[in-house]
């Protein structure tokens, strides 16, 4: 059995929350370069290459790459072997968020209560998931999830006769409907199976993976190409003004369902796909 301090957990979450609301992933920076070589649009050009010096002068200035530096969602990998000597993971996550935040001047934007709208000044609690694995570590990854974005996504219970035709129909009226709001190029997850609970999780956990990173589950490496070129051929385009670069991936996460039901919900991501991750 291996220990660590609450301080480790409370330091490496703080440190997170800067680096993910400065520093656009590789993959994500390396698919906005490839989408602007392809695209033809001259206005999504230029919104392409805007996208791109705004992360160029984030990362340089040490700033956020957006205004909205989002819900704080927390996925953990926690070895069984692993204990926190001195307290909770929930509280140091928690602790962490709320140093982050405040420490770094990103805006909080979390209220108490969904009617009172009080806000908790210091961006939690963050949504915080944990999934226990072999080994003596922890891996904590940090996805700010912005309101916009968060706001577009959708969840259906179709019926098991609808099949994939179903769910494609589903995820394209979702991206005609809101996917213009969300600031595309889009990055979409999409979970399908499990319930009405779990299914909107399983879309965001689907977020988490790199782009350009293939499905292991064969069927669904080609759902998603196949989902990825009609999404583009809507031509929404970057900002919603026109192009054929709608979104940049897709990622399915699938999981057993009941006979009776067909769950799925579609995550939006912005083009700002801010995700960090971090092993103690």
């Amino acid at each position: 059995m291996r220990f660590i301090s609450s301080q480790e957990i409370i330091d490496a979450v703080s440190s997170l929350c800067a680096s993910a609301n400065y520093e656009l992933p590789k993959d994500v920076l390396n698919a906005i370069e490839a989408a602007l070589k392809n695209e033809e649009a001259a206005l999504a050009k230029d919104i392409l290459s805007d996208i791109l010096k705004n992360a160029q002068i984030a990362k340089s200035c040490g700033i956020p790459l957006c205004q909205d530096t989002g819900t704080a969602n927390v996925f953990v990998k926690l070895g069984r072997g692993l204990a926190v000597q001195d307290g909770s993971i929930y509280d140091a996550i928690n602790k962490g968020i709320a140093d982050g935040y405040k420490n770094n001047y990103l805006r909080k934007s979390i209220v108490s209560d969904p009617l009172e709208r009080q806000n908790s000044k210091d961006n939690t609690p963050p949504i915080i998931s944990i999934d226990f694995v072999e080994g003596e570590n922890m891996q904590i990854s940090i996805l700010p999830k912005g309101g916009g974005c968060d706001n577009a996504s959708a969840l259906k219970m179709l019926n098991p006769s609808d099949g994939w035709e179903g769910i494609k129909r589903f995820v394209a009226e979702a991206v005609k409907s809101k996917g213009a709001n969300a600031c595309p190029p889009l990055i979409l997850g999409i979970g399908i199976g499990g319930d009405f609970s779990s299914v909107g999780a399983l879309a965001k956990k689907a977020l988490l993976r790199e782009i350009g990173s293939e499905n292991l589950d064969t069927p669904y490496y080609y759902k998603e190409g196949e989902l990825l070129k009609e999404i583009n051929r809507l031509e929404i385009g970057p900002m919603g003004l026109g192009g054929k670069t709608t979104a940049l991936a897709v990622f399915i996460e699938a999981r057993p369902c009941h006979i009776a039901s067909l769950p799925v919900a579609v995550n939006f991501e912005c083009h700002s796909f801010r995700r960090k991750t971090a092993v103690l």
